[in-house]
């Protein structure tokens, strides 16, 4: 109960944080290109990599810090974070295929769930 309490605070936090950064670099664009979210994801991506080598590195981060900033923070703060992670874990194990797969159909089946999800709400 106490991992999901500190994933819980974590959670909020990097969802707040997102907000925070999102809305900062979006209002701050004239562009139709989503410069909020890209951030958001490419700043969370380097803070999980950062997150997880200090965890391996020793001491420098307890199990309960590197639970509460990977999982908690980065994961409310954005899942790309934990996506790119994943897919670097593939790469340094050499498994080519599963990387390959893993993006191909995030990407594909990610995009073809939020088309299904609003179409079922246009026959509601």
């Amino acid at each position: 109960m106490k991992t999901v309490l500190i994933v819980f605070l974590g959670s909020g936090i990097g969802g707040a944080t997102r907000y925070i950064v999102q809305n900062l670099v979006a209002g701050s664009s004239p562009f139709v290109f989503p410069y909020g979210t890209f951030t958001v994801n490419i700043t969370g991506c380097f803070l999980i990599g950062l997150f997880y080598a200090l965890g391996e590195k020793g001491n420098l981060l307890s199990p309960e810090w590197r639970i509460a900033l990977t999982t908690g923070f980065c994961g409310g703060y954005t899942t790309f974070s934990t996506f790119a992670f994943e897919n670097m874990n593939l790469l340094r194990t050499g498994d080519y295929l599963y990387f390959a797969l893993y993006i191909f159909l995030s990407i594909v089946l990610g995009i073809a769930g939020v088309f299904l999800g609003i179409a079922c709400v246009k026959y509601i």
